[in-house]
């Protein structure tokens, strides 16, 4: 068939399906490779926040947010004195879980949020820090969540001094993470 036979409105809307075929695929392409990539950099949050919205396309624009959000903060590394001096803080935390598992659990949870504010997280509500520090530290809010949600049950005296320990193990795993340091380094430091 000659081209030149076809009517030019016919050519103008096969030229347009195309066009629009084209559209689609990009926009599909670019939605899974999103939806991917958001798999793998929250993992386990990811899971959460599908589970929470109920819709997959929902939570990912409740992640996007969250990293939009995020990259506007103003986070900062600690200076080492800083971080040498939340070290040895913490390490005071641990012996004093020995003698006094509650105050010891409210102190790393005081200890965690001084960090995260010096770092630049703003100190909202629970929930808000808990999202924040998603976007960096993805693996670790789970822990943070439970360790909290551990304080709030111990608040109401529905602890053991186990829930209390795992609190403490909770904790510790985001001031490392907050202080980009290793078991090695707290043993440096004590």
């Amino acid at each position: 068939m000659d081209p030149r036979a076809l009517d030019p409105k016919v050519l103008v809307a096969i030229v347009a399906v195309v066009v629009l075929l084209v559209i689609a695929a990009v926009v599909l392409y670019n939605r899974r490779n999103s939806s991917a990539r958001l798999k793998e950099k929250f993992g386990p949050e990811y899971d959460r926040v599908v589970r929470q919205q109920g819709d997959p396309r929902l939570a990912e624009s409740v992640l996007v947010e969250r990293e939009r959000r995020v990259s506007a903060l103003k986070l900062r590394e600690l200076p080492t004195a800083d971080r040498d001096r939340y070290l040895h803080q913490w390490t005071f935390v641990q012996k004093q879980f020995v003698d006094d598992p509650r105050g010891a659990v409210n102190e790393a949870d005081r200890l965690v949020t001084d960090v995260m504010n010096s770092r630049g997280y703003p100190m909202s509500e629970f929930d808000r820090r808990a999202e924040d520090i998603s976007v960096h530290y993805p693996t670790t809010v789970g822990n943070y969540r439970t360790a909290h949600d551990i304080v709030l049950r111990h608040a109401k005296g529905q602890s053991t001094t186990e829930d209390l320990r795992r609190a403490m193990v909770h904790f510790r795993s985001l001031f490392d993470e907050l202080l980009g340091v290793t078991a090695a380094t707290h043993k440096e430091v004590a």
